[in-house]
């Protein structure tokens, strides 16, 4: 099972942090990916990291931006968003994937969180 918090109302330029608890006793050998979704618009990869929490994988338009981390003592995945935009609003979901591969597809994971809502105003 996995739980997302953190997402609110922002302005533009401002940050914020969403924490993705998972209740996985093998929390490590999960990867772990977080996925946004606009109004009207498939849902779409953002970031993703490896077991350990070296290996990361950004999409283009988070890098420098964006941060993932874990905390494998806390079963816990983290998204550090900077310089939030407009463009970032969306419902973001954290997704688990047992195995190393931390993939940018949709069906590269098993389990989906319920998603927090992240509103980024001008």
């Amino acid at each position: 099972q996995l739980q997302a918090s953190g997402g609110g109302l922002v302005q533009a330029g401002e940050s914020l942090r969403l924490s993705c608890a998972a209740s996985a006793r093998t929390f490590s050998r999960y990867s772990m990916g977080w996925f946004r979704q606009a109004p009207g618009k498939e849902r779409e990869f953002v970031t993703a990291i490896g077991w350990s929490g070296i290996s990361t994988r950004y999409a283009d338009s988070v890098k420098g931006r964006f941060t993932i981390s874990r905390d494998n003592a806390k079963n816990t995945v983290y998204l550090q968003m900077n310089s939030l935009k407009p463009e970032d609003t969306a419902v973001y979901y954290c997704a688990a994937h047992y195995g190393l591969q931390y993939g940018s597809r949709l069906d590269d994971y098993d389990y989906w969180g319920q998603g927090t809502q992240v509103t980024v105003s001008s």
